[in-house]
Order: structure tokens, then sequence, then C-alpha cells
């Protein structure tokens, strides 16, 4: 009897497991696209996605003025959704990609060390996307592989010829979202990214115009065909999809031809997602682009590990979070830290390090220098005995954390 009711209970613990709905995440990025725009455009795509989960304002270009300021170019955006870190850290700059700095893990490094078994696909009208920023088969990303990938057609200048008015970019781009849909609803990779640039390409050809304004609206179209593949998946088998759609940085205000600095339309950008569970962060906070990392990684039950944790920029956008804009001035040997306290409860522990050994691969000693309420919202550190001009600290809040640099 005993033998029985334990098979008995297998056959339902696995009855249940098989029940359970697999988790697959998908993010966009569609190039140049500031908010202003697609909020006056007509989206009908986009607009379902967001009245499943979401729409809001964004941001790149980390603090403007600050150590972690970022050139709102289109490479540094994206590495920054990849990594949930701002330039300081990942290190690309500008669309050579000369030396990112591969200590920052992206999203798909984190996923395949922890789920060798899942699938991770890229579908990306441009090839170093892949090769330079996921860093697919380079001993600094520990060899990581892709399962599959669609690329590297603007290389293919036989069957996309290079025009003067790039209308092989859209075609390159019309191309990348037939593969991908078809991909994805043929075989449902665990995690993909699909990257689109003609919108970019017209913003630059022809700014705020007819023109421009036709490629915004010709994407949303295209998103509404990964939508559709999305759902087709959700249907038909038993699968949980989650899509972030975002764009890399906004536009020059002048015109709207190009991007780069920091005024405001140039760091203006914006998020639509079906994701359930959207917190007031996310509808009233004006998230980064780091955020969209580890929105997914909690999405597909990714652990990033805690000394990882303590240099993402990024905080999620779903669930529960305890504390948010994280600050750090020094003067007269005084640390004195803030953060904007979301919940009631619990405490902020402070972690402080004196060394930035982690950007060398290596590993940084923090110490605990102050336990506070949640809700005090400031701990103030005397800093008066250690010889040194820079500190990294982590607020370790119940539900997420900050990190912040401070330099004299």
């Amino acid at each position: 009897m005993k033998h029985f009711i334990i098979c008995l209970a297998a056959i339902v613990f696995a009855g249940v497991c098989t029940a359970q709905s697999s988790k697959k995440a998908l993010f966009v990025i569609v190039d140049g696209i500031s908010s202003d725009v697609i909020e006056k455009l007509n989206t009908p795509n986009l607009d379902a996605i967001a009245k499943v989960g979401g729409y809001t304002r964004a941001h790149v270009g980390g603090e403007k003025g600050g150590y972690s300021e970022t050139p709102t170019i289109s490479a540094v955006g994206y590495n920054s959704l990849l990594t949930g870190t701002w330039v300081n850290k990942h290190n690309v700059w500008d669309n050579d990609i000369a030396e990112p700095n591969y200590s920052y893990w992206t999203i798909f490094r984190f996923f395949k060390e922890q789920y060798p078994q899942k699938k991770a696909a890229v579908f990306s009208s441009w090839e170093d996307n892949r090769t330079k920023l996921v860093g697919e088969n380079l001993a600094a990303t520990g060899n990581l592989k892709l399962d599959y990938y669609f690329d590297g057609l603007e290389l293919d200048t036989v069957n996309y010829p290079h025009d003067k008015q790039r209308d092989f970019m859209h075609r390159i781009d019309e191309a990348v979202v037939n593969n991908a849909t078809d991909y994805i609803k043929k075989e449902a990779p665990d995690l993909s990214w699909v990257y689109l640039e003609y919108t970019d390409d017209m913003g630059h050809m022809y700014g705020d115009s007819p023109e421009f304004y036709k490629a915004v609206e010709m994407m949303d179209n295209q998103m509404g065909r990964l939508w559709a593949a999305i759902q087709y998946r959700e249907q038909n088998f038993k699968e949980d999809w989650v899509i972030y759609i975002t764009t890399d940085h906004g536009r020059s205000a002048s015109n709207g031809k190009g991007h780069g600095g920091q005024s405001d339309r140039e760091r203006a950008t914006w998020i639509v997602t079906n994701a359930k569970g959207l917190n007031n962060y996310f509808k009233t906070g004006n998230p980064g682009v780091v955020d969209i990392m580890p929105s997914i990684a909690s999405f597909l039950n990714i652990t990033i590990p805690k000394e990882q944790l303590m240099e993402v920029d990024g905080i999620p956008l779903t669930g529960n979070i305890s504390a948010t804009s994280a600050n750090a001035t020094l003067e007269n040997g005084k640390l004195r830290v803030t953060w904007k306290a979301v919940a009631k409860k619990g405490n902020a522990k402070i972690w402080l390090a004196t060394t930035n050994r982690f950007k060398e691969g290596g590993k940084d000693e923090y110490s605990l220098v102050a336990t506070v309420p949640l809700t005090k919202q400031e701990a103030v550190i005397d800093v008066s005995n250690k010889s040194s001009s820079f500190y990294k600290i982590v607020i370790e809040a119940p539900e997420n954390m900050l990190n912040r640099w401070s330099e004299q």
C-alpha cells in the first residue's frame, strides 16, 4: 500500500509539472524612435500588446552628467539592455564595439549557464549584435553558443544590393521578421532577440518626416506578426510568453535626424510589453533600458549570483521591489547614501568596497557598513579612516538591490 501511494504521488506530481506552462521570452529593439513619435502615430499592434501588459515612457543614456552617462548611440543602447548595465561598466561606447567588457554578462550568458539545454536565438539586421555584443563562441564569454541565429544579410550585396534610399534595409528587416515568426511558431526558442534597423535609417535620412513616420508604422505591422506568432504558440501549446519591445535611443530635438547626445529627446524612449504584474516603477518611474534584462531574468527564473547582481544597474519592472533611485555623496569623510523606499517593511543593508576588480574579472571585497530601516531612506557612513577616493556602494533591500559609485 505504501509503495502504491508513493507511485501515485509521483504520477500526480509529474502531471502537475507537465500541466505547468513553459516560459518563453522575446525582446525586440526597433532602432531610433523617440517616445513622442511612437505616441503620436498609428500603432495598433503595439497598442494591442500594451493593452495586455502596458506601455511606459523610458530612458537611455545613464545618469546625465554623472559617472554612468551613456552615449545615445545604437550598439551602446543594445548592450545596456543585454547586460543591464550602463556604459561605465559594459564599455561599448559606439558602434565600433571595440572592447566590450564581458565581465558583465548578457542575459544570454546568464540563461545558457543556468539552462544549457534550453534554446536561445538571435534574429538581427546586424551581425555584430551576435558576434560582438552577445559574443558567441568567444573565450571571453565562456564560448557561449546560441541554438539558432539569422543575421548577416547586410553583408549580402547580391540578394540585397545597397541602394541610396536604403530600401534594401527594409527588405532585410522583413526577412528577419519573417524568419523569426516562422522559427518561433515551429521551434519556440526559450529566449530570443529580434533587432530591426530601418526606422533609424529613415530618421537619419529624413528626420521628422512622412518617410520616417511610414517606417515606424511598417515596424508596427512587423510587431503584429511577431505578436501573432507568440499567440499561436500560447493557444496551441502549454507556453507562457513575455515580449518586451523597446528602442535604443531617441532623436535630436531640432529635426530628428541625429542622436548621440544627452538632450531630453535623444534620451526619451519607451517600452511596450505584455508582461503581467507590472509594478509602479514601470508605470510611474521612467524606467531605463537596463531594467529589461533583470525583468526577463525574473520571468525565466534565472538566478543571477549575488556578486554579479551587485553590479546590475537595472531592477525588475514586474513583481515586488523595495527601493529605487540610489544616490551617494562623499564630503568631509562622510558618505551619505540615499534611496527611495517603495516598500514599508524591512531593512536596507549598505555594502561598501573600495576596489573595482570586478571589471577585470576579479572579485571585490565588500564590507557591511550599515543596516537601517528601509523607510529611513538614508545612511551616513564615516569613511574618514579609509584611504580611498573611490567607493562602490550596494544597497541590499528585501526585494532588490541598488548600486552606486562615488568618487572624490
